[in-house]
């Protein structure tokens, strides 16, 4: 059996390696009730598929990939599991072509596959587009929310299929204020992990439902 299962492995990576492009790995579930509310998993009545699809082999393991459908949501110690496709998928803008930043329909990311485990990481922008310019208000930029989510998946040959078990998720945020500080007009704030509470930690994840992407 061991040997069975080296050997599908080996053949495995040499298709994955051979023939990249195209190849997807999905997973079927439902949208998220909550859009932008981590730690809410409550899943919808409304189908959608999360989708992997390797669009370039970088060599050495390495693949580029474009997310569509978002990625699951879930929480430590719930058997609830969501897709999330607001904040994983994200925002995008350039004023001078774009005018307000839009939410995205997919979005690339990068992963390393050594024939067993296959890592995946996404990052993300997501914006409240809460921005006001007010003759009788400060002036505050929208809330920004730059996020990074790392999925560490196993590789069943038997099932063709990755099971997720582990999701690295961080969520930095950065905002404009107007200030009264003449030699400081604006104060930017700026923190690299706020999950939670301003300067915490990235949060490690670990589903307790099996969440398992299928090739196609």
């Amino acid at each position: 059996m061991q040997i069975m299962r080296g050997l599908v492995l080996i053949l495995f990576s040499f298709l994955l390696q051979s023939h990249a492009l195209g190849l997807s790995i999905v997973y079927d579930g439902f949208s998220c009730l909550s859009a932008v509310d981590s730690n809410d998993p409550t899943p919808t009545i409304t189908p959608i598929q999360s989708k992997f699809e390797v669009i370039e082999d970088a060599g050495e393991g390495i693949y580029r990939l474009s997310l569509t459908g978002g990625i699951p949501r879930f929480v430590n110690n719930n058997q609830n599991v969501c897709i999330d496709s607001t904040t994983a998928i994200g925002y995008s803008g350039i004023p001078a072509i774009d005018g307000l930043p839009r939410q995205l329909e997919f979005i690339d990311a990068t992963a390393y596959f050594n024939g067993k485990e296959l890592m995946i990481v996404i990052s993300s922008m997501y914006t409240d587009l809460s921005a006001r310019s007010n003759p009788f208000l400060p002036f505050t930029t929208s809330s920004v929310f730059a996020l990074t989510n790392t999925l560490i998946m196993e590789f069943n040959p038997n099932l063709s299929s990755f099971s997720l078990k582990k999701v690295l998720r961080n969520r930095g945020f950065t905002q404009t204020n107007e200030s009264t500080n003449l030699i400081a007009p604006f104060q930017e704030t700026v923190l690299p992990s706020f999950n939670e509470t301003a300067r915490d930690r990235p949060k490690i994840l670990t589903p307790v439902s099996n969440i398992d992407f299928f090739l196609q």
